[in-house]
């Protein structure tokens, strides 16, 4: 396996374990309260702050590339792992594919689908930054 891949597997790892407990916050807690919309404006900035700094953190201690091909087969990886972990928890709990990709239509879900494709580019967006700073 190579280190971008063990890097994507590690990345999903961290984002998933975090999502997990923050989705149970928003749907428990923020949901009944504020609405859907509004809990995911809540989790989303917590959720995309603590894959930046993940995917920096991945970066530099397991010594992927700094190269574009390994920092997008990092965020592939995880991506790829992260959707495959939605459609599984969505089975889990009832939940179609067909209705986990409707789902996607919504606002809601919408902004949760651009957060993670976005944290797909993270690892390529920090190695390019890193060569422009330093």
């Amino acid at each position: 396996m190579t280190a971008a891949m063990r890097a994507g597997l590690i990345y999903f790892a961290g984002v998933f374990a975090l999502g997990f407990l923050l989705g149970v916050v928003r749907i428990l807690w923020l949901v009944p309260r504020l609405g859907e919309t509004v809990a995911v404006l809540f989790e989303l900035p917590v959720m995309l702050a603590a894959a930046w700094l993940w995917a920096g953190l991945l970066l530099q201690r397991l010594s992927v590339p700094r190269r574009a091909a390994p920092a997008l087969v990092m965020g592939g990886v995880g991506f790829a792992l992260l959707m495959a972990a939605e459609f599984a928890l969505g089975a889990a709990t009832g939940t179609s594919p067909a209705l986990q990709v409707a789902k996607w239509g919504t606002v809601s879900g919408g902004m949760g689908l651009g957060a993670q494709i976005l944290h797909a580019f993270f690892p390529l967006l920090r190695i390019s930054l890193a060569r422009k700073t330093g």
